[in-house]
């Protein structure tokens, strides 16, 4: 039986990027975890870069699997929001070369996983842009930007989930829907302004 030789380098490198980061892989490195030379390496992938396209685009491929399990198609809009930001928030502390590529935005600031960290946070915002656009025709969200809508649902979820623990005690994820909800849904305003 015949080795899959990229599979194995893909499987080496995903290995690489997750456990020493973007900055520290080097195609030594995957060559050496692979257990092939590095010219069989540079035969399937040009660059250590185009190496991470191929492996981020199996992340996105597994976040939006993810997404779409959370999505059911006979549920409420709200009910299918809190399910798939549930399930953003499990990937990203969750599956092992977001968790890297975060902590290495944050302790070194290297430009790929800064860009891979990026571009994951935009297939989400892609995502929830079109369950919004879905609801707002179904006529469950009011009509609104939709794009604008997904950037301030997330960063709030992503506020509540990670950065208020910085601040106070963890909020349970029933509070953070609560909160959630009072903001989204009835705002907090008394009388708006109209």
């Amino acid at each position: 039986m015949a080795i899959d030789r990229k599979t194995l380098i893909l499987e080496a490198a995903t290995q690489s990027f997750a456990q020493f980061g973007y900055k520290a892989t080097t195609m030594d490195l995957v060559s050496k975890i692979a257990n092939v030379g590095k010219g069989t390496i540079y035969t399937f992938f040009k660059t250590k870069e185009e190496l991470f396209e191929e492996i981020l685009g199996k992340a996105f491929a597994e976040l939006q699997s993810i997404m779409w399990e959370g999505t059911k198609q006979d549920a409420a809009f709200v009910d299918n929001l809190f399910n798939v930001l549930d399930s953003i928030l499990d990937f990203r502390s969750d599956h092992e070369l977001a968790v890297k590529l975060s902590q290495e935005v944050r302790d070194i600031g290297t430009v790929q996983a800064l860009e891979g960290i990026r571009r994951m946070e935009q297939f989400a915002l892609d995502f929830l842009g079109q369950q919004l656009e879905r609801a707002i025709d179904n006529g469950e969200v009011k009509p609104c930007n939709p794009a604008i809508a997904a950037f301030m649902i997330l960063r709030l979820y992503i506020g509540l989930t990670s950065e208020w623990n910085k601040l106070s005690d963890p909020l349970s994820k029933d509070e953070i829907k609560q909160n959630m909800l009072s903001f989204i849904a009835y705002g907090i305003v008394a009388d708006p302004v109209k």
